[in-house]
């Protein structure tokens, strides 16, 4: 069993910044793949960014240039930069992790972009 613990949410203003965190947890295991994806209300739920166990990463055309996926390998931890936030950006954002050949999501974390 894997547990992912979210962090790094909030409100902030368009032009802003945020960094997400997600720290996966357990035994005996392996993660290949960790990513983001969000869900606005109304909408389904979406890619934003992979990173891959080789380093190789993904990103959603919306934020390409602007969202940076990165990974700790020691600390089993994914982030994911957001600079130049816009009202569009604002969703819950769930990290989910796939080990084992299984995948696991976290709890969710509120991001808003408003003035």
């Amino acid at each position: 069993q894997v547990q992912l613990v979210e962090s790094g949410g909030g409100l902030v203003q368009p032009g802003g910044s945020l960094r997400l965190s997600c720290a996966a947890s357990g035994s005996a295991f392996v993660i290949t793949t960790m990513a983001w994806y969000r869900q606005a209300p109304g909408n389904e739920r979406e890619l934003v960014a992979l990173i891959r166990s080789i380093g190789s990463t993904n990103y959603a055309d919306s934020v390409k240039g602007r969202f940076t996926i990165s990974r700790d390998y020691v600390r089993n931890t994914a982030y994911l930069q957001m600079n130049s936030l816009k009202p569009e950006d604002t969703a819950v954002y769930y990290c989910k992790v796939v080990t084992n050949g299984r995948a696991y999501w976290g709890q969710g974390t509120q991001v808003t972009v408003s003035s």
